[in-house]
């Protein structure tokens, strides 16, 4: 995610729809069938480890260097997200401070022992990357990480399957629990479909959501089919779907699967495919957190109201 890109998502953000009068009275109206329920998890196929079905992306966010203020707002939002139950925390050495804000967060709350801690290393000859790999160590505070990611591995086959081997070897010491591949673009999801089927691999992390829907022709299958657990990145698609509702309310047809939000609209129809291990939505504000969690409560819609939610965001857009 570029700056651009993110400057584009605040001009048409959640902060934005959530400030309209309708749209407020509409989430609150159904917010306590929302927030009813055991937090959703998913197994990890690998190991059947099991994971909140919604966790914390840090790109953007959590690049925030030493302000005290966002800091503090930060640090909430990450008690937020322990305290409901949830674990996740995706972030990388690619996102300016963001790893280093995290450590120091997750050290300062004391919750290292409730995250599942994943971060990424970029494509790069054995020394640099065991160099980028310490460095994130450091940076989290942690002498070992709950999954380690190749970072928008690149079209050579045998690049990602050289640095797999290295992630394999810091695996076997102890050091990593989980080793995968990650990408945002639709453009490679046949090489990602192509690393699962012959690396086995623990995660990949794709880009899904209701604007970019092409990980439904044939990627979630296939994670699937070879056992892979599935991070999903950009599930607002950068703010595009905040901005495509601006404006409206939540229909009341969404009640059915108790989506009391936008936020919750978008990502319970993320989650409702069984294949999905964990959303990672980025998230600044503790109240948006909260709203989150909420999509990994009560029911999910199903084939036929998916159908019904992508006709209705199609007509707005």
């Amino acid at each position: 995610m570029t700056k651009s890109d993110f400057s584009y998502c605040r001009r048409f953000s959640r902060r934005d729809v959530l400030a309209l009068g309708g749209a407020i009275a509409a989430a609150a109206a159904l917010r306590p069938a929302a927030a009813a329920g055991p937090l959703m998890t998913r197994p990890i196929p690998r190991t059947g480890e099991r994971l909140p079905a919604v966790g914390l992306g840090t790109a953007i966010v959590f690049d925030i260097g030493e302000d005290a203020a966002r800091r503090g707002e930060r640090s909430r939002v990450i008690a937020a997200l322990v305290e409901n139950g949830a674990r996740v925390i995706d972030t990388a050495p690619s996102y300016g401070t963001a790893e280093s804000v995290v450590g120091e967060l997750v050290a300062a709350l004391g919750v290292r022992d409730r995250i599942f801690l994943a971060t990424k290393v970029r494509v790069a000859p054995r020394d640099a990357a065991v160099a980028e790999m310490q460095a994130s160590l450091r940076r989290l505070r942690s002498g070992r990480l709950d999954l380690m990611q190749i970072h928008n591995a690149g079209p050579d086959p045998g690049a990602a399957a050289d640095q797999l081997g290295l992630l394999r070897e810091w695996k076997e010491r102890g050091v990593l629990r989980y080793v995968g591949v990650t990408h945002f673009r639709e453009s490679a999801n046949e090489q990602l479909i192509a690393l699962m089927e012959r690396e086995k691999l623990d995660f990949v992390q794709v880009n899904y959501s209701m604007a970019e829907r092409s990980v439904e022709q044939r990627l979630l299958a296939a994670a699937a089919a070879t056992g892979t657990a599935v991070l999903v990145n950009l599930p607002f698609a950068r703010g595009k779907l905040f901005a495509a509702v601006r404006g409206k309310q939540v229909p009341e047809w969404a009640a059915e699967f108790e989506a009391a939000s936008w936020g919750q609209f978008f990502l319970k129809y993320v989650l409702a495919q069984e294949a999905v291990t964990c959303v990672i939505p980025g998230t600044d504000k503790p109240e948006y957190m909260l709203d989150n969690l909420n999509a990994a409560r009560g029911r999910l819609p199903d084939a036929a109201m998916r159908r019904k939610m992508t006709g209705f965001l199609d007509a707005l857009r």
